[in-house]
């Protein structure tokens, strides 16, 4: 089912030139393998990350009035109108412009590295607004619970995406290099396809109540995907399924990415630490903080593994360390 609205952008602008209290730019600590920006704010959670062509790291911040940008190893913290809660979707496209949800403002936006704003409606009284994506074609495709639809917005328009289990809680998102969206539905225990075309497939997930979440696509096709419940991470290639059993107790697998040799990397919440499954094998890289939390994970062209951690840091796993 495809349902279509078209909305002009509701252009905000915000101070485009470097000011107090618009874009402010802190400087980062390293140590060892790791590389980690504390939170200039006491108050910020950081709690989505992407990387663009650029290396530069976005992140989006909860409750708080900013999105976060890290270049040439400076934090900058860049002005927006309102506070967000719960904004855990962001995206690069490849002008190196971010877009990010924002549920609180009901509207997926962009923004740029002077700090300009663009805004655009999604047309519901409430949103509810997960992971996000951003298209070989340039198009933004997010996971919409509200309207229980993976949305694409291009040009203005949105494009609206239900699939059969209409209930079935979309999360994440991603997109592959041929242009299919690829998302989850965490209660319906399935992964979902989108063609370019809008034809959509859903796949049922081996293992039952695994609650599917983060979901990435590798350089062969291959998608992989978060079982939160069930503590596994899992792949579907030419229609079948591989499951793998995460060592240990419950982790609380969040986040997911795949550098460049292939690794598929996760964030483990409950266990100050990030995941790596490479070639069937796993290995935990403990986090430098015992009280890390990281929730989301992102990659760049080189292999710096970044994280977003809602203790209050955004950090980076060396590629060097990352490959070992």
């Amino acid at each position: 089912m495809t349902r279509t609205l078209k909305f002009g952008a509701l252009a905000i602008v915000a101070i485009a030139v470097l000011s107090v209290g618009a874009i402010v730019k802190y400087r980062g600590g390293s140590g060892g393998d790791f590389v980690e920006y504390k939170m200039p704010v006491e108050t910020d959670i950081p709690t989505a990350v992407a990387v663009g062509a650029d290396g530069t790291a976005w992140f989006t911040v909860d409750f708080s009035d900013a999105v976060g940008m890290i270049r040439d190893g400076k934090l900058q913290r860049l002005q927006k109108p309102k506070k967000s809660v719960e904004p855990v979707g962001i995206g690069v496209d490849a002008q190196g412009v971010a877009w990010f949800t924002d549920p609180t403002e009901v509207v997926v936006s962009s923004i740029r590295a002077d700090g300009t704003i663009k805004s655009y409606p999604l047309g519901t009284p409430i949103a509810r607004l997960a992971r996000l994506a951003v298209a070989p074609d340039g198009a933004v495709w997010f996971a919409e619970s509200t309207s229980f639809s993976f949305t694409r917005l291009k040009d203005g328009e949105l494009r609206r995406h239900v699939p059969k289990a209409s209930s079935g809680q979309p999360y994440g998102m991603a997109v592959d290099s041929k242009g299919n969206a690829w998302g989850t539905l965490q209660s319906a225990n399935q992964i979902v396809k989108i063609t370019p075309a809008g034809e959509i497939s859903d796949y049922e997930i081996p293992s039952r109540g695994s609650a599917p979440s983060d979901i990435a696509v590798d350089a062969a096709g291959r998608v992989w995907f978060v079982e939160f419940r069930t503590n596994k991470i899992g792949s579907f290639a030419d229609g079948k399924f591989t499951e793998y059993d995460v060592p240990g107790d419950w982790a609380g697998l969040t986040g997911l990415a795949v550098t460049p040799d292939g690794a598929v990397w996760f964030a483990m919440l409950r266990k100050n630490s990030l995941g790596r499954l490479h070639n069937g094998e796993f290995r935990v890289f403990p986090m430098p903080r015992p009280n890390a939390r990281p929730y989301s994970i992102a990659a760049d062209a080189k292999g710096n593994v970044w994280y977003a951690d809602i203790s209050g840091y955004v950090g980076m796993l060396k590629a060097a360390a990352a490959a070992k």
